[in-house]
């Protein structure tokens, strides 16, 4: 079972999307985007990711998280190990990621 890109309008008309993996939790959550088609852009792009293309930060609270420039980003991890995964989980799950409306 592959993972899942569910895309959706927010309050104010714009576009977002979470990408799951194939238990239901959500990996990624994307910027905001202006318009379904900068949306499905951005969904091209990141089933398209190149090594290199995820960057691992870390928030005021010391805690690592990881982002992927003009896609979005995961949450803040307890560990560099635990944000690692999900890392590794975006790299496995995204490229063969269904897409569908939420």
């Amino acid at each position: 079972m592959a993972g899942k890109i569910e895309i959706k309008t927010t309050s104010n008309g714009k576009f977002m999307f979470n990408l799951k993996a194939t238990n239901g939790q959500i990996i990624l959550t994307s910027n905001v985007f202006g318009t379904k088609e900068d949306a499905m852009a951005a969904i091209a792009k990141l089933q398209a990711l190149k090594e290199g293309d995820i960057e691992v930060k870390t928030n005021a609270a010391g805690e690592p998280y990881f982002s992927i420039a003009g896609i979005g980003k995961g949450e803040s991890y307890s560990s560099k190990a635990a944000c690692d995964n999900g890392v590794e989980s975006v790299k496995k799950n995204a490229p063969t990621a269904t897409i569908v409306e939420a």
